[in-house]
């Protein structure tokens, strides 16, 4: 009895083995079968996620965004189109991906965005120092702050410059070109208001004590001449001296 009791066992782990080999041959023989199907699987993975969280969508107008990436003050890159009152018409530069981005990208939308400087009132002397630093088609950062109708409120940062990649909000307040203004779309009392305002606050500050662009003071010989030019007994004078003048030519 227990001689039988191990031939069976002895058959039952023969019989194991010859499956498992057949499996191992069947896989080694269908290799590239097996890693294409990985590859495929991985590839439609990544499609699904990429769509999911729109990574490679371009967006045309700001209802076109979603609300999580304004919630989130995600990060988008764009090409600069043109100077606005208020800030940049700015075309969206998706991220691209080699061979998945073709498949991703439906249309291409060339309309650009509407910018608002987030927390600056632009100058008209800002409007000028905005089109001589942004050159057409450069490349920008836009921090999404909140969205307004259909324009977005941005901090905005050179993009393709290595060493320095200033926030053109806080440059243009540092120079004295802008005013703050309140930043649209945030809850005044939470914490990224504050920051970001404050931020914005010290920059304006550093520019009123240097006196530079719309803080900048008039010299005493300025403020004599302006106060010479508006005295109205002076101007009296003058006209005065002016109508003998022409008296004593007749």
């Amino acid at each position: 009895m227990p001689d039988s009791c191990s031939d069976r066992t002895e058959k039952d782990k023969k019989h194991s083995l010859n499956i498992i080999a057949e499996v191992s041959k069947l896989a080694d023989e269908n290799l590239s079968l097996i890693r294409s199907i990985s590859t495929c699987l991985a590839v439609a993975g990544v499609i699904v996620i990429a769509r999911s969280i729109r990574l490679m969508s371009k967006f045309g107008s700001p209802s076109e965004i979603p609300s999580r990436f304004i919630e989130k003050n995600v990060s988008l890159r764009g090409k600069v189109r043109s100077v606005t009152e208020r800030g940049l018409e700015v075309e969206h530069v998706p991220i691209h991906i080699p061979l998945l981005s073709p498949l991703l990208t439906k249309r291409q939308v060339t309309t650009p965005l509407r910018v608002h400087l987030a927390g600056v009132d632009l100058t008209p002397e800002g409007r000028e120092w905005l089109a001589e630093t942004l050159r057409t088609d450069e490349m920008v950062w836009l921090r999404l702050i909140s969205r307004q109708d259909e324009s977005l409120h941005c901090l905005v940062s050179l993009g393709g410059r290595l060493l320095f990649n200033p926030c053109i909000n806080e440059e243009i307040l540092r120079l004295g070109l802008g005013r703050t203004a309140p930043l649209h779309g945030l809850d005044p009392r939470s914490r990224l208001y504050w920051r970001l305002h404050t931020r914005l606050l010290k920059c304006e500050l550093r520019a009123e004590r240097k006196g530079q662009g719309f803080w900048k003071q008039e010299s005493l010989r300025e403020k004599l001449t302006q106060a010479i030019r508006n005295n109205s007994m002076i101007a009296a004078v003058r006209r005065i001296v002016k109508w003998l003048s022409r008296t004593k030519d007749q």
